[in-house]
């Protein structure tokens, strides 16, 4: 946690005392959001310490984080931007310190190529352009005020930004799923939702990766989208810990689990593996603030550390719901809660079979595929 984090103990407890209730009724976490915006959370900050705030807040609370870990995605392109000399998206910056909240509308039914193409149409018309199309998994959608949105124009992908009061969208009430429940994701119907030229924060060509703006998305997300897993295996061994303590086995007579020899062995197994996930976050953390020249290299080591992340957070969670014994296996327990939100983590970019292509091109090229 930074030394200015706003995440002290007592809103913590709450944060944590409310993700139960959130999972269990399919509910957006307003409450959490009134007041982490009270207490300035939502406002711009560097990216290494907006990453180690949201560790922390995920550890208490994932689908919190995850959600607004959209918002923070947003600031954390601008600032990558504006540190490259590039300030168009100073409006994004200016706009979440007032206190906007900030989402992406970028997912789409049978679109794998994510950024770079788009089954959302748009038209050009005077002054700005209209999208029409469906966007899936849109986090926040309670409560966003400012929503990212992408579609194609001809071969050049056009992403722009709508407002709550713009015309022309639906937001369906269709999220019910197994995790991350709270983030409230629901689809979002583009009708002829219209961008302004003001709100146009890239032009690119479609399947361009090279272009900053691509590069500075794939940075912070990658990063923060990491923060929360990281969190998760970090609660979930501490869950761990707790259970094992309290643990006692009759046929040891009535020796704490703490003193098999085989459960320490489990427990430092999965604390190794949950130490190993610190230093690679942090490390490209600052490597985005301090421009880092990695080149190309940057999506092997940015898409690394996501599956790093989230894969290491399952081993842990499955790990911690086993050393729990069966009072783990309650639905009412947060050790079964966490085994469904760390699920969440293998349906964001980038998935498994993205990871290993990005990794294998860098290395052996494409020659002969």
């Amino acid at each position: 946690m930074s030394s200015h984090s706003v995440l002290e103990g007592a809103l913590l407890e709450r944060i944590r005392g409310r993700a139960s209730g959130y999972d269990e009724d399919n509910r957006f976490f307003h409450e959490d959001l009134d007041e982490l915006r009270a207490a300035g959370y939502l406002k711009p900050r560097p990216l290494n310490e907006m990453i180690a705030d949201q560790r922390l807040l995920a550890a208490h609370a994932p689908a919190t984080a995850l959600g607004l870990g959209m918002h923070f995605t947003w600031i954390g392109v601008a600032q990558t931007l504006a540190a490259e000399g590039d300030t168009s998206l100073q409006f994004v910056l200016d706009e979440a310190e007032a206190g906007e909240l900030f989402a992406f509308g970028v997912s789409e039914k049978g679109n794998d190529r994510v950024l770079t193409d788009s089954v959302t149409r748009v038209e050009k018309v005077d002054g700005g352009y209209r999208y029409t199309g469906e966007k899936i998994f849109t986090s926040l959608s309670p409560a966003w005020t400012r929503l990212s949105v992408l579609g194609r124009l001809d071969d050049e992908i056009v992403h722009g930004f709508i407002t709550r009061e713009t015309e022309g969208y639906t937001i369906h009430d269709d999220w019910d799923t197994l995790g991350m429940r709270a983030t409230q994701s629901h689809t979002t119907v583009l009708e002829g939702a219209r961008v302004d030229e003001s709100r146009v924060a890239r032009v690119v060509s479609v399947g361009d990766l090279t272009d900053p703006f691509i590069g500075a998305i794939f940075k912070n997300f990658l990063l923060l989208v990491s923060a929360v897993y990281v969190g998760i295996s970090e609660r979930a061994l501490e869950l761990a810990v707790q259970a094992v303590k309290s643990r006692t086995s009759m046929g040891r007579d009535g020796a704490s689990y703490a003193t098999d020899p085989d459960i320490r062995w489990q427990v430092a197994d999965i604390a190794m593996a949950v130490d190993a996930l610190d230093a690679p976050l942090r490390t490209l953390a600052d490597d985005v603030v301090a421009q880092a020249p990695h080149g190309a290299k940057w999506f092997r080591l940015l898409s690394g550390v996501k599956h790093r992340s989230v894969e290491t957070a399952r081993t842990v969670v499955d790990a911690s719901l086993r050393l729990h014994g069966g009072r783990g296996f309650t639905r009412s327990s947060e050790i079964s809660r966490l085994q469904r939100d760390v699920l969440a983590g293998v349906y964001h970019p980038s998935d498994t079979e993205a990871v290993h292509h990005t990794v294998a091109f860098d290395l052996l090229g494409s020659e002969g595929l």
